[in-house]
């Protein structure tokens, strides 16, 4: 009796494995949201968020689900763009046709300043473990950065920017990774508060502070979602300090909103995902109502759009 237990466990562990492997890791999606959170009297913004694309050079779904996604005002990406060096090509070609029709923004995260290397899963569950000392090889970041600018993608690294987009006036301020300790946050102080304030930013990590400095709306990315889900757990790890229930999806911070995003790839070395699909977001920006703001307590202002399943598989 108790080996068929064993072999039945043992079963469903392959079969969910083969899952996550062979179905999930390129079953991509694309979700929505709307918020009613610009300024009150303006019109509307639609912004596309990427995250952690990890893309390889011969990623061609991942490449033509890029190419089926609608058309944004402003695209941003936050990070992990390249998922080896030899991508960057590949990479450059298959964002072009997800570029906004306004403004396309990037920051890059630590896959994308050094090749990739095997991690093991569980280090991650031991986050006080001081990491193995190995030199890092750099990867071609420079050339995906001047690529991408010569395709008319604006790269923020630690840089404030104040812009007009259609009407919509804005405050948009990009951190390095702080996951590396690349951030620098003496960028980040408002200096125009009548303008809506948009961050950019590859970990969530200073989430918290962004928010205090009255941006009210943070991007992020790097955590996959967790990448492995289990049913009422959640997201196992994260590899942030934010909480694990803040792994993927869309928060409050006091008076600002984070988004986010579960991305769209993973390490080439751990290509697999579990209860947590790679996906794509379109956040619907939307005028605040002149009632709304009068009132103390905050409206519930963000809408997950219905039907929001994208290309799906590709």
């Amino acid at each position: 009796m108790l080996w068929w237990i064993v072999a039945g466990v043992l079963g469903a562990g392959l079969l969910c494995i083969a899952y996550g492997t062979a179905i999930e890791h390129t079953w991509f999606r694309m979700s929505r949201y709307r918020l009613n959170i610009l300024p009150a009297g303006g019109g509307g913004l639609s912004v596309l968020h990427l995250s952690d694309l990890h893309f390889r050079s011969n990623d061609r779904r991942k490449a033509r689900f890029l190419r089926d996604l609608p058309k944004a005002d402003v695209t941003v990406v936050t990070g992990d763009i390249l998922g080896e060096a030899e991508g960057v090509e590949s990479e450059v070609d298959a964002l072009r046709p997800a570029r906004g029709r306004l403004a396309s923004y990037f920051v890059l995260g630590s896959n994308d300043y050094y090749r990739p290397r095997p991690t093991g899963y569980f280090r991650y569950f031991l986050p006080h473990l001081k990491p193995r000392r190995r030199r890092l090889a750099r990867s071609r970041d420079r050339e995906l950065v001047e690529q991408l600018t010569a395709e008319g993608w604006v790269h923020l690294p630690n840089v404030r920017r104040e812009v007009s987009l259609d009407g919509t006036r804005l405050e948009v301020v990009g951190l390095d990774d702080p996951h590396i300790h690349r951030s620098d946050l003496r960028v980040a102080p408002r200096r125009s508060r009548d303008r809506f304030g948009l961050a950019v930013v590859h970990s969530p990590d200073p989430a918290p502070e962004l928010a205090a400095l009255g941006y009210e709306l943070i991007v992020a990315g790097h955590t996959h979602g967790g990448q492995v889900r289990l049913p009422v757990v959640g997201a196992l790890v994260t590899n942030s300090h934010m909480p694990r229930r803040m792994a993927s999806g869309m928060f409050r911070l006091g008076p600002s909103y984070l988004h986010v995003s579960q991305g769209i790839g993973t390490s080439k070395y751990a290509p697999f995902r579990f209860l947590c699909r790679p996906e794509a977001t379109l956040l619907e920006l939307r005028a605040t109502t002149a009632r709304a703001e009068a009132r103390s307590d905050p409206p519930p202002d963000v809408v997950p759009v219905p039907g929001g399943i994208g290309p799906g598989r590709s």
